[in-house]
């Protein structure tokens, strides 16, 4: 009977052993993380959301961060995301940018336009939405090549129900624009429409997505403008 208390005793000696190292590298780890956001965080922001994944190929994972800042334009509160790479053991800003993300009242009479941040194979992803009975939803996906994150593609949707709803998918790699617009109120919108068109050669990025004056692209086929 003293043996088996003895192997339990120091079975649970182990354990508790094993836990508080555990719990001393998740300390060390948090620690070292928030002591870099609270370095690079924009005085008087808050966070809006936190994504963790590889986005330079080194197998090491960056983190990403989307700031709800305290700098406003006339669509509300400025939002900044960064994009942190730990190199040498100490955290440094890859990229940040206040273009890819739009401001807290960009989503019309729906309000805040942001969606969500993730990471898939390397690829950064950001969604956003807006707009009333008139709605939109836009995607942009961007890759880490030639020093910065370059849009590699964008899918977006609007319209009304009743109306007509428009869908578009440019991948800018490839230079390849899917555009279709499926309308139900032919009498005031005409026929349905749709068109492949190849616009190669647009260079956007984090820095300069979301401009107040867009590349307009004029399908040639249907006369449809498509902007970006």
């Amino acid at each position: 009977m003293k043996l088996i208390i003895q192997i339990s005793f120091v079975y649970l000696s182990v354990q508790n052993i094993l836990m508080k190292k555990i719990f001393f590298l998740l300390f060390a780890v948090c620690g070292t993380f928030c002591l870099a956001q609270k370095q690079f965080q924009p005085a008087g922001s808050s966070v809006i959301e936190t994504v963790d994944g590889d986005l330079d190929g080194d197998k090491i994972p960056e983190k990403v961060i989307i700031y709800n800042t305290k700098d406003t334009t006339d669509m509300g509160n400025i939002r900044e995301i960064q994009i942190l790479k730990k190199t040498g053991g100490a955290w440094t800003i890859l990229e940040k940018s206040r273009n890819a993300v739009m401001e807290s009242n960009g989503g019309g009479m729906m309000g805040d336009p942001y969606g969500e941040t993730k990471i898939e194979k390397g690829i950064l992803i950001i969604s956003q939405n807006g707009g009333s009975s008139w709605k939109w939803d836009v995607t942009d996906k961007y890759r880490f090549q030639n020093g910065h994150f370059e849009l590699i593609g964008t899918s977006s949707t609007s319209g009304r129900p009743g109306d007509y709803w428009k869908e578009i998918d440019f991948n800018l790699s490839t230079g390849q624009l899917n555009y279709s617009k499926e309308v139900e109120n032919t009498a005031e919108y005409g026929k349905s429409l749709k068109e492949t068109y190849i616009k190669k050669g647009l260079k956007i990025n984090l820095q300069n997505r979301n401009q107040k004056k867009q590349q307009k692209i004029v399908l040639p086929k249907t006369k449809e403008e498509v902007y970006f």
